[in-house]
């Protein structure tokens, strides 16, 4: 699998800049997308961030919907309307912008989080408490206990 996996938490510097990790640039890099597109989660308090795969993940949602219907047009707007495509600068580090901040909480820190095509930028404390819930939900999902698509609390 050529996805985002692992985790890995990172410091932010003065000028409020994240180096994004090797593997995942080497991972945007191979996907072909010029920079980063990032959206906040519409499942918890991180964000979804990419490229050509997540974005075709999201294009294949909305071509459920159609076009020029009000559905089609609140989902693209929540998903294409409200990113943003931060540059990666040759260092490999992007700009933490007012809104992932405002949705993550991010202070000094920044954890990384792969799901294979794509990956979430999280506040740490916030992704060890999601992990664990998620640790939880897989392994209920695993042994056949829970048949719901989401995590107490809304998250997925």
């Amino acid at each position: 699998m050529a996805g985002f996996v692992s985790h890995f938490t990172n410091r932010l510097d003065a000028k409020g800049r994240v180096s994004i990790p090797a593997p995942f640039r080497q991972v945007l890099a191979k996907d072909g997308f010029e920079g980063l597109y990032c959206i906040a989660s519409p499942h918890c308090a991180a964000i979804d961030c990419g490229g050509n795969a997540l974005l075709g993940e999201i294009q294949t949602r909305l071509d459920a919907f159609a076009k020029l219907s009000p559905d089609h047009d609140a989902l693209a707007m929540a998903l294409f309307g409200a990113s943003e495509t931060p540059k990666i600068d040759g260092d490999g580090r992007m700009m933490i912008s007012d809104m992932i901040r405002e949705h993550t909480g991010l202070t000094d820190q920044v954890t990384f989080a792969g799901l294979g095509y794509k990956f979430q930028i999280w506040k740490p404390e916030k992704f060890r408490e999601h992990r664990a819930e998620a640790a939880k939900r897989a392994l209920a999902m695993l042994s056949g206990q829970v048949a719901s698509t989401t995590l107490p609390g809304g998250s997925a």
